[in-house]
């Protein structure tokens, strides 16, 4: 495994870039999608997610590459973006035919669950702005060659979308890579969108394609086997919680099969219950493996985006030279504390990450 190697941070506008559809997220709060008469409205989106939480919480200026309707909706989700700080001037903007039939903005209801009843996600982004992005659609020399980026980051959500999205992803892959940036890619594998896009078959297929062009390549214990058609003993996507040892072992198996991978990173979580979660994460780096602390009985509140918020704390680490330990501790850091907060999104600090590496708890600080 080769060792990452990163663009000056003088030379380039960007931190970090990301690819991906930013959807609305209605939130019953502690009621039920089919019963509530009101929800907040949030941003989010996987990859969105990762270039928020570097922006918020560690401080690194970053975009966002992705397709928006132009009518009021799609101001709305602009008006949130802004809130966020990440950069939308790359931001592709449809017309609006009027009732969505050629265009629209995805929609996402999501129940964070409690004790045994688990987290629900529905889903309503068929025919969206983002899904209709295709190859040639984005100028990807004016990001990665004339305004510049450290690091660009997308994922197998966004891959999934249509027919289109993998060659974009392809392409930004291609480009980024020609111009020295390094590509993280999170497997993030969702069964309700491949389900309309060739399923398992399909997703193991385009995915495989897609990881020639990865450095950093992101998932979770059930990812590598439902997207990248990898399998050993002991872990199995439908077995609650992992064999760690033998997880190892299929990242030993990945990483001879796709040698351009300069890390392999995983979270780790066993489901007791909606609202209490075993918590942890493994970083494989130039063949060495790294073990963030295991945080067992975490407190949940809202589980969506924790792993969007690992793959943020663990690129922050990169971007900051930091040793492989650290990397994944403050990744795994980080994705705990955006679990305790609603939304899709980090609402962590800097200060209570580092806090937390060090092993800080939570007692009150007054």
């Amino acid at each position: 495994m080769e060792k990452i190697t990163l663009r000056p941070q003088s030379e380039c506008k960007y931190d970090e870039v990301s690819l991906g559809e930013v959807m609305l997220r209605f939130d019953p709060g502690e009621g039920r999608i089919k019963t509530s008469r009101q929800f907040t409205v949030w941003e989010g989106g996987g990859e969105y997610n990762v270039a928020r939480g570097l922006k918020r919480c560690f401080g690194f200026n970053t975009a966002i590459v992705t397709g928006i309707p132009d009518n009021d909706l799609g101001y709305l989700l602009q008006d949130l973006l802004y809130q966020g700080s990440v950069d939308t001037k790359y931001v592709k903007w449809f017309p609006y035919d009027g009732i969505g039939k050629d265009v629209r903005l995805g929609l996402n209801f999501t129940e964070r669950g409690f004790g045994m009843r688990g987290a629900l996600g529905v889903s309503d982004r068929g025919y969206t702005a983002a899904a209709k992005l295709k190859k040639g659609d984005i100028d990807w020399a004016q990001i990665f060659k004339k305004d510049g980026a450290r690091w660009f980051h997308t994922g197998g959500i966004f891959a999934a979308l249509s027919d289109t999205t993998p060659e974009v992803v392809i392409e930004a892959l291609k480009a980024a890579k020609a111009n020295g940036v390094i590509t993280s890619y999170d497997l993030n594998y969702r069964p309700s969108l491949w389900k309309a896009n060739g399923g398992k078959e399909n997703a193991v297929r385009i995915n495989r394609e897609i990881a020639k062009y990865v450095d950093v390549m992101i998932g979770n214990e059930e990812d590598f086997t439902a997207a990248l058609g990898f399998a050993v003993e002991g872990v199995d996507e439908n077995v609650k919680g992992v064999n760690v040892a033998n997880f190892k072992k299929m990242i030993e198996k990945v990483i001879k099969e796709f040698p351009n991978f300069k890390a392999v990173a995983t979270t780790l979580r066993e489901v007791h219950t909606a609202s209490d979660n075993d918590w942890g994460a493994v970083l494989c780096y130039e063949g060495k493996f790294y073990e963030s602390v295991n945080r067992e009985h975490l407190g949940i509140m809202d589980r969506v985006g924790g792993g969007d918020s690992f793959a943020s704390g663990l690129i922050y680490g990169f971007l900051k030279g930091m040793d492989p330990q650290l990397c994944v501790e403050f990744g795994a850091a980080h994705g705990a504390l955006a679990m305790t907060t609603p939304g899709d999104t980090s609402m962590a600090s800097l200060k209570e990450v580092e806090k937390l590496v060090k092993g800080g708890g939570a007692r009150v600080d007054r």
